[in-house]
């Protein structure tokens, strides 16, 4: 069983961080933040904009949307099947009478 002291603990965090590029981007953009000559009234907005984050988006909207959107898609799809089957119905019957 290994045990690890909270400073190893950190220090691993640290190098984690260090690897995956997240300290490199984190100073990125608190120098960019740093060197904006008109403060933004909101950092954390303008941290997500620097990163590429859409900010303003209402999360549970998008989510509610997109399940009206999967139902609508299953009626639909019902309805398509539904025609299908309507169509070849009286496809196989015109075909019939033809002959």
């Amino acid at each position: 069983m290994s045990y690890q002291t909270p400073d190893s603990k950190k220090e691993e965090f640290r190098k984690y961080l260090e690897k995956a590029g997240v300290i490199d981007q984190l100073t990125r953009v608190l120098v960019g933040l740093y060197e904006e000559p008109e403060k933004p009234s909101n950092a954390v907005d303008f941290i997500k904009k620097y990163l590429g984050a859409p900010t303003g988006i209402d999360v549970d909207a998008l989510k509610a949307e997109n399940e009206t959107l999967k139902e609508k898609n299953r009626e639909l799809q019902a309805r398509l099947e539904d025609l299908s089957r309507q169509f070849e119905q009286l496809k196989a019957e015109h075909d019939e009478a033809d002959r």
